[in-house]
């Protein structure tokens, strides 16, 4: 069987957009919004020389909600992969829940298994590349992707700093990460410690 990396896109491997206009903090809307942070490609190139599948699971309702059409999704996900291809890095696979339960977009609004924290995403990466989830990894800026990670079976690492509220809200969902790093590259540094 093989290890997954599963990676969570917006705050882990581009950075969130603030849109003052709508009072959220969100995917980017369009490829100009885009910024991939500088380490992403190299923290998944280190990922794979582990013998890791780098895996990309994705909660992404901007087409549900009315913020882009369906092409700008692709357009924005299409320059990710390119980017990180001229840097050397390579994705196994792209997962996206493109799925909200109060979605505009009628035949989007729905309550689903692939919506983070719900597992589907995940589970479906891991039939489809035979992926043993107990020796995988699920890397996230949210609780939603370490409570997804630990309901599938994965350790976790929530990307960001601890407050205090943080972790309240952590033992309410529980949602505890096995760890927290500052980025992706920190991460790979502490998965690389921990093998």
């Amino acid at each position: 069987m093989n290890k997954a990396i599963f990676l969570d896109r917006d705050g882990v491997i581009n950075e969130l957009v603030y849109y003052p206009d709508h009072g959220i903090v969100d995917s980017p809307f369009s490829v100009d919004h885009l910024r991939i942070y500088p380490w992403a490609s190299e923290a998944i190139c280190k990922l794979r020389e582990m013998g890791f599948k780098v895996i990309l699971v994705s909660n992404q309702p901007g087409v549900a909600k009315g913020f882009f059409p369906y092409g700008t999704f692709e357009e924005i996900r299409k320059t990710i992969i390119d980017r990180l291809t001229q840097d050397g890095a390579t994705l196994d696979g792209e997962y996206y829940c493109m799925h909200h339960p109060n979605a505009t977009v009628d035949e989007l609004r729905i309550n689903c298994s692939c919506r983070k924290p719900e597992p589907g995403l995940l589970l479906q990466a891991a039939e489809d590349m035979n992926i043993d989830l107990a020796s995988s990894w699920m890397i996230g800026d949210g609780l939603t992707d370490v409570k997804a990670g630990k309901t599938a079976g994965c350790k976790t690492i929530l990307i960001g700093k601890m407050k205090c509220e943080l972790c309240n809200l952590m033992d309410e969902m529980d949602a505890r990460s096995d760890i927290i790093a500052s980025n992706l590259l920190g991460a790979t540094e502490l998965i690389q410690y921990h093998e």
